[in-house]
């Protein structure tokens, strides 16, 4: 978002924080951050965030932290409702049997997926927290619930990763090794979207620049794609020639997840890279800064 906004015309100034400046766990911290940057608008992108194995592994951490970085940023923006604020969250939010394309109506009307239920209780208390702070206290809060993202800078590591930065970090070193097979989580049959993390940047400043007030909006790319395809994908774009393997023993998560994101569409925003334009430009960026 700093890299696309400070090219923007509607941004006089963008200040960037990150844990190295102020730690989110911590109240006064936040507080004392934010009272001396003086924000008009803040973005919340700050979150403990990983793959199916991560969430279902570290479920304590997932809850707490994500719990206390939210709940620091929005108290200590009570007083200042001048402040806009726009709250990244996540699709993880909805119901296990929502029907897709998922509505943003589909919020709370059902039981959540159990390996990641942790963290989307603590992005569904910040929506409600925001909420709260609006009807009570005339506090302007945007909840953004994005599709699954990915793209540079992303974490790309071998057991806590999203599914594309993990896949395109184990399957290079796959190709360096020249192994015969490469194995994958599940049955590969479950059906993912995903979204290019410039277009959710373009979405952003499309709800900041517009004045949009509408308090939760889906973000998503519309195109869904099974785990299966996406894997063929990312072998084509690295250049791996072994075989793929799926292990059935291991868990697949949520079978279908496709947000129904007509309400920001037919606001005039849409995204604009494809799968395999955005696999590509990512996997440029990980041979430079991280293979």
């Amino acid at each position: 978002m700093i890299r696309k906004f400070q090219s923007s015309d509607i941004f006089f100034d963008v200040v960037g924080s990150t844990r190295k400046d102020t730690n989110l766990f911590s109240y006064e911290q936040t507080k004392k951050t934010i009272d001396l940057v003086k924000p008009d608008i803040i973005i919340n992108a700050a979150a403990k965030v990983g793959g199916i194995l991560a969430n279902n592994t570290y479920r304590t951490e997932f809850i707490l932290e994500n719990l206390k970085i939210n709940l620091n940023i929005l108290e200590s923006c009570l007083g200042s409702n001048q402040i806009k604020i726009i709250n990244l969250g996540s699709s993880c939010i909805y119901p296990l049997n929502a029907q897709n394309p998922i509505g943003e109506d589909s919020l709370m009307k059902g039981e959540l997926e159990p390996t990641n239920s942790p963290y989307a209780l603590a992005k569904i208390a910040a929506i409600e927290l925001g909420r709260a702070m609006n009807s009570q206290y005339s506090h302007q809060v945007i909840n953004l619930m994005p599709t699954n993202l990915y793209g540079p800078n992303d974490n790309f590591t071998e057991n806590d990763s999203h599914v594309i930065p993990g896949l395109i970090h184990k399957m290079h070193i796959a190709k360096i090794k020249q192994s015969p097979s490469f194995d994958i989580w599940g049955t590969g049959l479950p059906l993912r979207e995903f979204l290019y993390v410039d277009d959710l940047s373009n979405a952003i400043e499309f709800v900041i620049k517009n004045n949009i007030t509408i308090d939760l909006l889906n973000i998503g790319s519309g195109q869904e794609t099974s785990i299966n395809e996406l894997a063929n994908e990312i072998k084509k774009v690295v250049g791996y020639t072994g075989k793929i393997q799926f292990d059935e023993s291991k868990p697949d998560g949520n079978p279908r997840k496709l947000l129904d994101s007509r309400k920001i569409n037919n606001l005039g925003w849409n995204p604009e890279t494809t799968l395999v334009d955005g696999l590509k430009k990512t996997y440029v960026w990980y041979k430079k800064n991280k293979s």
